[in-house]
C-alpha cells in the first residue's frame, strides 16, 4: 500500500483522476518531464521511424496498442466473472430475513382482538420462537456465502490493482511513443522537408516534386498515427478511473458484507434473544397476575357469602318457631271459621224447623186425602 501511494503522488495518470480536470471527449495533452532513461527510450523510438516507410510507420506504437487492447480484453473478462448480482441477491436475501421476525408481534397490545379472544400469547411466543430458530439457521448459510463473496470481491480488488499498475504502465509506453513520433515530425517538417520542397521549386525534375509531396503525405499519416496513439492513451486515461470506481464498488460490498457477518447478524440475535426474554417474562408475569387476581376474586367472593350466610344465620335464629304474624293469621281463619260453621249450622236449623211445619203440612194432607177416600161411597 505504501509503494502504490507514493505512485500515486507521483503519477500523471493518478493525478488526472484526482483533478478530475480532463473533458469527455477531448485528447488529454499531458506536459511530463522525462527521466534521462525515458529521453533514450525516446530518441530510440524516433530513431526507428524512417521517413517513406510506410509500413514502419503503421506498425508504430502497434505492440502498446496490442498491450491496451489485451488489457481492455483482461477487464472485460474481468467484469463478467465478478457479477456483483450474487452478492446484491445475498444481501437482500439477509436484509428479508431479518425483516421477517417481528418481535411487536408479541406484545399483547398489539396483537389482534381474535387472537387476544383465543388467548394465543403463548403460543405466538412459540411460533416466534420456532420461526426464529430456522430463519437463524438460513442466515447462517446466507452468512457462508456472503462471507465467500467477500474473499472473492478482495480477490477482485488485489487484481484490479494489478490492472491498475499494467494500465499506468500503457499510459507511460504511449506517452513514450507519442513524444517520439512528435519529435520526428517536428524534426521532419523543420528540416527534411523545407529542403526537399526547396529542391522541388529549384528543379524541374518532376520526381523531385514527387518526393516532396511523398515526403509531405508521410508527415500527414504521422500526425494520423500520433493522433491514433492519442486516443489509446486518452482510453488508458479513462480505464483508470472506471478500475478504481469498480474497487470501490466491491470494497464498499466487502465491508457491508463484514459489518453484516460481524454486527448486523449478531446483534439481530442477541435483540430477537432479549426479545423473547421479555416476552416471556411478561407472559410469566400475566400468567401470576392472573393467579393473584383469581385468588383475590376467590377471597372476595367466600368473604361475602359468609357474610351473607351469617346475617341469615343469625336472622333465622332470632325469629320464633311461628312468627306472631302467622299466628295473628292463623287465629283470624280459625275465628272465621267458627263463625262461618255456627252461621251455617243455624241456617241449617231454620230450614229443618222450616222443613218440620212442611213435612207435618204434608202430612195432614195426605191424612186428609185418605180420609176423604174412605168417605166417598163405593
Amino acid at each position: 500500500m505504501t509503494r502504490e501511494q507514493d505512485s500515486i503522488n507521483a503519477h500523471p495518470l493518478d493525478s488526472f483522476i484526482d483533478e478530475q480536470a480532463a473533458n469527455e471527449g477531448q485528447i488529454i495533452q499531458q506536459t511530463k518531464q522525462f527521466s534521462p532513461e525515458e529521453q533514450k527510450k525516446i530518441e530510440e523510438l524516433s530513431s526507428s521511424i524512417t521517413p517513406m516507410d510506410h509500413d514502419g510507420l503503421l506498425n508504430f506504437g502497434t505492440e502498446a496498442q496490442s498491450n491496451m487492447s489485451q488489457f481492455s480484453h483482461r477487464i472485460l473478462n474481468d467484469v463478467k466473472t465478478s457479477d456483483i448480482g450474487p452478492v446484491g441477491d445475498s444481501l437482500n436475501g439477509l436484509m428479508a430475513k431479518l425483516k421477517s421476525v417481528n418481535p411487536d408481534e408479541l406484545n399483547p397490545e398489539n396483537q389482534s382482538k381474535l387472537k387476544r379472544f383465543f388467548k394465543r400469547t403463548k403460543a405466538s411466543v412459540n411460533e416466534i420462537f420456532s420461526k426464529m430458530q430456522s430463519i437463524g439457521s438460513q442466515i447462517d448459510r446466507i452468512s457462508i456465502e456472503l462471507d465467500k463473496h467477500k474473499t472473492n470481491l478482495k480477490k477482485d480488488v488485489e487484481l484490479l490493482d494489478q490492472l491498475y499498475d499494467q494500465n499506468k504502465d500503457y499510459f507511460d509506453d504511449l506517452t513514450l511513443y507519442i513524444e517520439a513520433a512528435k519529435r520526428k515530425k517536428q524534426l521532419i517538417e523543420s528540416t527534411e522537408l523545407p529542403k526537399l520542397q526547396k529542391e522541388a521549386q529549384n528543379s524541374n525534375n518532376q520526381m523531385v516534386v514527387q518526393d516532396a509531396a511523398d515526403l509531405s503525405q508521410f508527415v500527414e499519416r504521422l500526425d494520423k498515427r500520433i493522433y491514433d496513439l492519442q486516443l489509446s492513451r486518452q482510453i488508458a486515461i479513462q480505464t483508470a478511473p472506471q478500475i478504481r470506481m469498480i474497487q470501490n464498488v466491491n470494497q464498499a460490498l466487502a465491508e457491508k458484507i463484514q459489518s453484516s457477518i460481524l454486527t448486523s447478524i449478531p446483534l439481530w440475535k442477541n435483540q430477537m434473544t432479549i426479545a423473547l426474554t421479555l416476552m416471556r417474562q411478561r407472559h410469566a408475569v400475566s400468567a401470576q397476575k392472573a393467579v393473584t387476581d383469581t385468588t383475590n376474586d376467590l377471597l372476595l367472593k367466600n368473604s361475602a357469602l359468609l357474610k351473607q350466610n351469617a346475617i341469615e344465620t343469625a336472622t333465622e335464629n332470632e325469629r320464633g318457631v311461628v312468627d306472631i304474624e302467622t299466628l295473628k293469621t292463623t287465629q283470624s281463619d280459625i275465628i272465621e271459621t267458627i263463625e262461618q260453621t255456627l252461621q251455617i249450622q243455624k241456617q241449617g236449623r231454620d230450614k229443618r224447623k222450616q222443613a218440620e211445619g212442611e213435612l207435618s203440612e204434608l202430612e195432614g194432607e195426605l191424612k186428609q186425602h185418605l180420609l176423604d177416600m174412605k168417605n166417598k161411597p163405593q
